[in-house]
């Protein structure tokens, strides 16, 4: 008999893509509820975009010290803690009364789910091998899209059996199950683990072994991440109309029952799955056939970026059910390749704090988070159309496409900085890895 036994990385990996999926339903399961929502509290899409902001208020401040978090007390203890929070807030938006009670709910869950990823990088750059970085961001980020996608689907199910209150009862409790597993599982240094081989422990970053709780460079970090976080601005502020409102979109324009939308949108997000997957696996494959850290992170970025752009430009042009829904998931699939690539290249530049460094690139997403939904909402019930707000987000995408240009993968941060390591980043070419 064959036995199949996955390694202790092996592990790590497959836990950390099963939290990606949770804490994505967990966010976009309100999406799905939403017209239901609005209409028994009595919500328009103004107030309602305002409490879909409500979650990446604290999302986006815990980028920064989630991150530092992290990288201080380990991704055990705070991951730990992250999923308890997820699991209360998510119970508390079941419960709530109206919008003050919704906006504060969504909040802890953007307490919840702000220091996750960042910490979560901090796990993989001391589980996964360095030229497999790339791989664990896409498929983590993968499995986050799957959620995205079945969210649709569990939601929509959970409403027609019971109503969109049991809907969050029912999934609260799942993430205490997890947090149990990854607790009694994982350690915050691959030596640690009962179940850690020699072999095993050679192909891992040998920081994984030797990090301590050293002060954190925070302000001169930041400077050597900036370029990053603009990048990441102006691809989540996409992201966020996806992770929100295509529920919406389908229910309000073009009049589509909530079963009917969901299968839309799962559609529409299930696209997202095969960007994320494709996004980290093709920047690996440049990285290892050229050796060119920098073509392997800007290629597939601004591939990303650009190919958004153009497959949203139907929706915008043509009112007709069947190629919005295609166009919208063909546009979602280029912009998922974003994810891996992006999410590699605070662990190439510092992966000595890659939680910090991660957090404090996602910082832009996050306050892409605050923006983008209230923006949005406004938009819709100022204009009665989806247009405007759709055009903002071209112009963004392919803004995102130009400062990619900028980003430099291939220059690692100096712990001391000197006048040399100064101009370095302005003037110096790129070096392949």
């Amino acid at each position: 008999m064959i036995r199949l036994r996955l390694s202790p990385p092996g592990v790590v990996l497959a836990l950390l893509c099963a939290m990606y999926f949770l804490l994505f339903v967990n966010r976009t399961n309100l999406q799905i509820a939403a017209p239901l929502m609005q209409s028994e509290l009595g919500l328009t899409n103004t107030p309602f975009g305002l409490a879909f902001s409500a979650f990446a208020i604290p999302y986006a401040l815990f980028q920064l010290f989630g991150g530092m978090i992290g990288d201080k007390f380990g991704p055990r203890w705070t991951l730990a803690v992250s999923a308890f929070v997820v699991f209360l807030a998510t119970a508390w938006i079941g419960a709530v009364g109206g919008l003050t009670s919704l906006f504060l709910a969504r909040l802890l869950l953007g307490i919840g789910e702000g220091a996750a990823f960042p910490t979560a990088t901090r796990a993989m750059a001391s589980w996964t091998p360095q030229g497999r970085w790339g791989f664990a961001q896409g498929i983590t980020h993968t499995f986050s899209r799957i959620g995205n996608a079945a969210t649709a689907l569990i939601i929509a199910a959970l409403i027609a059996w019971f109503s969109w209150r049991y809907s969050f009862y029912l999934l609260a409790p799942v993430n205490l199950v997890w947090m149990a597993v990854w607790f009694w599982y994982f350690r915050d240094s691959p030596r640690n683990h009962p179940a850690m081989t020699a072999d095993v422990l050679a192909k891992l970053p040998v920081r994984a072994s030797g990090q301590g709780r050293s002060s954190i460079p925070w302000l001169r970090l930041a400077r050597w991440i900036m370029p990053v976080t603009a990048v990441d601005f102006c691809y989540g502020w996409t992201l966020w109309i996806f992770q929100n409102w295509i529920q919406s979109y389908f229910v309000q324009n073009y009049g589509l029952d909530t079963s009917t939308a969901s299968f839309y949108s799962a559609f529409v997000l299930f696209a997202g799955v095969i960007g994320d997957t494709l996004g980290g696996v093709a920047s690996d494959v440049i990285l290892r056939r050229t050796g060119n850290l920098v073509l392997a992170r800007r290629s597939v970025i601004i591939t990303g970026f650009i190919g958004g752009a153009v497959f949203m430009i139907p929706a915008v042009l043509v009112h007709d059910l069947t190629l919005s829904a295609v166009s919208l998931a063909l546009a979602f699939l280029f912009a998922e390749l974003i994810v891996g690539p992006i999410w590699a290249v605070p662990m190439d530049i510092a992966p000595r704090y890659a939680g910090t460094a991660s957090g404090m690139m996602n910082f832009g997403f996050g306050f892409a988070g605050i923006v983008s939904p209230i923006f949005f909402g406004s938009m819709i019930d100022l204009t009665g159309t989806w247009t405007v707000p759709f055009v903002v987000s071209i112009a963004l995408l392919l803004l995102g496409a130009v400062l990619t240009l900028r980003l430099r993968p291939d220059l690692p941060f100096i712990e001391e900085e000197t006048p040399a390591t100064v101009s370095g980043r302005g003037i110096s070419e790129p070096r392949s890895a």
